[in-house]
């Protein structure tokens, strides 16, 4: 069952802001397995917006398609107003992706992955220096932008990656699994420096996650996907009223998805994510 978008409208004002992403039937096949099945979304300037599934629902591979890591089997999609497919190297001008596995240099400080950023994003030099102390202002490292990230705790380090992406100021953000691995504290850590993002940045972000406590607390709207489809869309209030009236999220998921989304996932899923965890400490 999917809720129909019109029950689930989060802001009842559809005109008040344009779409910082649209997809359109977007689909995406290996072989004869279709991992995004015809996905169909827009999403507002300026909103935090999640993907919550179980592994193998579809997201990442979503993300890779919208960051033109993947070109979709078929539809198509636009970012910052940029055609996925016709467009590819605007969409990546427009936009900041941190990926699920760590992507700091261990063997740079703060200060010198910041910087090398700045270079491949083509920041000028007269303007370098000020982005790169602006970000790591902002992400808490004015005391540690000499430190080698090797010895950074996973927290630190995942606010060092979303510092990277964000130093071009991007129309749009996208994190896969943004705090995989992270302690609460951490954890709670980079879901405020994301909300602060789209606050005085004006950034749309967006990003997936298994976590139900985290798609409620940090999304604005979110999409549960399910075996590739979007299987319903709106807030997370108004999704919970839909299923009942003491609903949690965690019951919005079986509802829709029919299953727990502690029980999905495969041998290498779980493999990718404890490494993704030891990697981050």
């Amino acid at each position: 069952m999917t809720l129909p978008q019109s029950e689930v409208a989060p802001s009842q004002e559809p005109h008040a802001k344009s779409c910082a992403i649209e997809t359109f039937d977007l689909v995406r096949r290996f072989g004869e397995i279709t991992a995004v099945d015809h996905v169909s979304l827009q999403i507002r300037q300026g909103i935090i917006f999640g993907l919550l599934g179980p592994n193998g629902a579809g997201k990442s591979t979503t993300i890779k398609m919208l960051t033109t890591l993947l070109e979709p089997t078929s539809g198509t999609a636009t970012v910052a107003g940029h055609d996925i497919v016709k467009a590819p190297a605007a969409v990546r001008r427009s936009i900041g992706y941190v990926p699920q596995l760590v992507s700091a240099d261990g063997a740079l400080t703060a200060w010198e992955n910041l910087n090398l950023s700045a270079r491949l994003y083509g920041i000028s030099r007269a303007e370098r220096k000020s982005r790169i102390d602006d970000a790591l202002a902002f992400m808490g490292f004015a005391d540690s932008a000499q430190r080698l990230v090797r010895t950074f705790s996973g927290g630190m380090i995942r606010r060092l990656e979303v510092a990277q992406a964000m130093l071009h100021r991007p129309a749009v953000l996208f994190l896969d699994e943004p705090t995989v691995g992270l302690d609460p504290v951490a954890r709670q850590t980079v879901r405020d420096r994301l909300q602060e993002l789209r606050r005085d940045y004006d950034m749309t972000v967006l990003i997936s996650t298994h976590a139900m406590d985290e798609a409620d607390e940090l999304c604005d709207e979110l999409a549960i996907l399910h075996l590739g489809k979007v299987a319903a869309v709106g807030t997370p209030a108004d999704l919970k009223a839909a299923v009942g009236r003491e609903a949690t999220l965690e019951d919005v998921f079986v509802h829709f998805a029919g299953a727990s989304i502690q029980e999905e996932g495969n041998y290498r899923d779980v493999r990718q994510t404890r490494s993704t965890a030891r990697r981050l400490g």
